[in-house]
């Protein structure tokens, strides 16, 4: 352990973990671990800062000018505070690794319990225990199918149990307004709401995916972990959940009741775009830019490492059902798959792909697509191409 500086201007320090930092930061570690606490005080003071400044004034000082100043080591180890040095790291902010808290002590409480109703959760996560709130497969229907309750009525149940006896009608209204949502109710949060909030605070890149089929007031949406969304998972969402829908709305619309008709068309047609991602035909394929030729994905078969930047393409290639460029999503991330900054070496398997879209050779080309049929063959082949 050690200081984390930012090099920046005024130079804000912290408890710097042991964990990869970019050339943005340095880390100030003590030879001595007795010495931290000193070193975390003077560091975090303005006097630290000034002394920097004296020696280099420039807007990113280099790392020798953050050690290059005088340190009275006595000084700064009276009244030194080794609690936030030896303390382990907690936050109440969902976007970060250190996040320890349950639904209603942490920023975001809505957000964080849909993820918990999805079955996401936090390595550190604390409070009331919600198992019997958690979706077993990791899909829950806006609307309530196969013998499932509506999802915000499920998510009312989730918070309840999470606020215990906090829990009140006021709770919820002050939830529904922190979002935006006075006066509409859970439901039209979900529907309206949650996957735009849900991106803007993880960075654009959503574990919770909304997917529907574009009718807004009363057709099918489904919130989906991510996480769970293999072959089989995304298979069940289309056949079996949608499928249910899709038998309802035909029989309604057989009764010729208002809208079934208009419901029926607008699920099919997400059927068919979903069932084309499980095919994984180009342009609705996977392209892992670091991987070779044989070990490209085939249908539907995401790797959860590769990230979402990568394994959302497809729902977001298939024909816009609401928002333009956004697919079978509710709203649009803010993703793309330019070429990525840099050049690759002569030996990583696309060096050549660059020409093809007008770039030199070696560009980081993100936003290409292969054929079923040219991924068959590179398996067939294995690893010798």
């Amino acid at each position: 352990r050690g200081v984390a500086i930012s090099q920046m201007s005024g130079l804000p320090a912290s408890v710097y973990l042991g964990e990869v930092f970019d050339s943005n930061m340095s880390a100030i570690v003590p030879r001595d671990p007795q010495d931290l606490a000193a070193v975390v005080a003077f560091c975090s003071t303005d006097e630290y800062v000034g002394l920097v400044r004296r020696i280099d004034r420039a807007l990113k000082p280099t790392n020798r000018s953050l050690v290059r100043v005088p340190f009275e080591l006595s000084r700064w180890r009276e009244g030194a505070d080794p609690g936030p040095v030896n303390a382990d790291p907690t936050s109440s902010d969902p976007t970060q690794w250190a996040f320890d808290r349950g639904v209603s002590d942490a920023d975001a409480p809505l957000q964080i319990a849909v993820a918990r109703l999805l079955g996401y959760e936090w390595p550190g996560s604390a409070g009331a225990s919600l198992g019997p709130h958690i979706d077993d497969d990791g899909i829950v229907c806006l609307p309530a199918i196969r013998g499932e309750e509506p999802a915000a009525d499920r998510l009312l149940l989730l918070l309840e149990a999470a606020y215990g006896g906090r829990w009140s009608t006021t709770s919820r209204d002050e939830l529904l307004g922190g979002v935006g949502a006075e006066g509409k109710g859970l439901d039209w949060w979900l529907q309206n709401k949650f996957f735009e909030q849900h991106c803007q605070l993880f960075q654009h890149r959503p574990f919770i995916w909304h997917i529907w089929d574009g009718i807004k007031q009363d057709g099918f949406g489904a919130l989906v972990n991510y996480h769970k969304l293999d072959y089989k998972l995304l298979e069940t969402l289309t056949y079996t959940y949608l499928g249910d829908w899709i038998r309802r709305q035909q029989d309604d619309a057989d009764r010729e009741v208002d809208g079934a008709s208009a419901r029926l068309d607008a699920a099919r047609g997400l059927q068919q775009s979903l069932g084309r991602i499980l095919e994984g035909e180009q342009p609705h394929d996977i392209f892992v830019r670091w991987k070779p030729f044989h070990e490209q994905p085939i249908g539907w078969d995401p790797d959860v490492n590769d990230g979402v930047r990568v394994n959302i393409r497809p729902f977001m290639s298939v024909p816009d059902v609401g928002r333009k460029g956004a697919g079978v999503l509710r709203f649009k991330p803010n993703i793309h798959w330019k070429k990525d900054r840099g050049t690759d070496p002569d030996d990583v398997p696309w060096y050549e792909l660059g020409p093809s879209y007008g770039e030199s050779k070696g560009a980081r080309i993100n936003d290409h697509h292969l054929s079923l049929a040219e991924k068959r063959a590179a398996r067939e082949r294995g690893g010798g191409q």
